[in-house]
């Protein structure tokens, strides 16, 4: 069995986890009755959980967005959906493995699923470029929107990326034109779209395939511009200023949404979506069908003028 990962904050609930497991070991193997400690034990860890979960800072936040045991986006498929087809390619160059999607249902009614994708080791996020999509990936889920839209039906995106991968072969294939044609096409589709936050949230990366009518994002994801250490690179010239950086972009679920870039906040189980994936899928499929209720019934024009008056709502203030 895998170690369990611990962040650095998480470690006083891990140690104080691991006397309960110790102490009931011992008395399952001794005539003593130690059940008014464990008892008290139990109190006091589930106290320190709520303590610490309950206030965590932004930088905190990103390395639970990141955390390797974390549900990814196939996991959420399994649990949410049921018939999922996947589909593959972008009829162009190749198929990317970092953007999955494809037909499937939701309740009996047929969706379009696409979503970025890490890998649980070595060779998973090698496979899967550690959930950063090349150019081919995004012309991908391009596809299978404009598939959606001829079919009628919601498209559902699950987002989880630092970012789109920054490497050669990338500019080589002009990353940068297949996201904003994303972008532009995005405003354009005739059907309710739905994007799901549910761990990084990195730059063009997510927005790639994440301008929808409603944008969710769990409680314990970040949506923003750049990574704070990208940030802290270049306003620091130091990635020891993440910490700082990540305070400073608002990137959080309570920022996202004070801000009106994020439309709802989807609660996690207690101490992280990673503590219980099937409570996790249950949490993310109900707020999906919530805000799939909202879009029922308005025609493509409505749909298209909400996303587009949605979008340039964002970054209007008054003083």
């Amino acid at each position: 069995m895998a170690k369990k990962v611990v962040l650095d904050f998480e470690k006083p609930v891990a140690e104080l986890a691991l006397k309960v497991e110790e102490l009931e070991r011992l008395s399952s193997k001794s005539p003593m009755d130690v059940r008014d400690e464990v008892k008290k034990l139990r109190k006091k860890l589930e106290e320190t959980r709520c303590k610490i979960f309950k206030d965590l800072s932004p930088w905190e936040k990103v390395q639970l967005a990141r955390h390797p045991e974390r549900p990814y986006t196939l996991d959420y498929i399994s649990r949410i959906f049921t018939d999922f087809l996947e589909l593959h390619g972008d009829r162009r160059y190749a198929d990317d493995p970092a953007i999955v999607g494809g037909l499937a249902k939701l309740d009996g009614s047929p969706v379009m699923l696409i979503g970025t994708q890490k890998g649980r080791n070595t060779k998973e996020n090698v496979h899967r470029n550690f959930g950063c999509p090349h150019p081919e990936g995004y012309r991908k889920a391009l596809r299978l929107m404009q598939i959606a839209a001829r079919s009628r039906i919601p498209v559902i995106s699950f987002i989880d990326t630092p970012g789109a991968f920054p490497g050669i072969a990338s500019e080589e294939r002009h990353i940068g034109e297949a996201i904003a044609v994303n972008l532009q096409e995005m405003f354009s589709l005739p059907v309710p779209f739905i994007a799901v936050v549910i761990g990084e949230g990195g730059s063009g990366g997510a927005l790639g395939i994440s301008l929808g009518n409603r944008i969710l994002i769990q409680e314990n994801a970040y949506y923003s511009v750049i990574t704070p250490e990208g940030c802290a690179a270049i306003l620091w010239k130091d990635r020891s200023f993440s910490s700082k950086a990540a305070q400073s972009l608002r990137l959080t679920a309570k920022d996202l949404i004070e801000l009106k870039i994020v439309d709802q906040s989807i609660q996690e189980p207690l101490g992280g979506a990673q503590e219980d994936h099937d409570q996790a899928a249950a949490f993310v499929k109900q707020a999906i069908l919530e805000n799939l209720d909202l879009l029922k019934g308005l025609s493509p024009a409505e749909l298209q003028a909400g996303r587009y008056e949605k979008y340039r709502r964002i970054g209007v203030f008054h003083e």
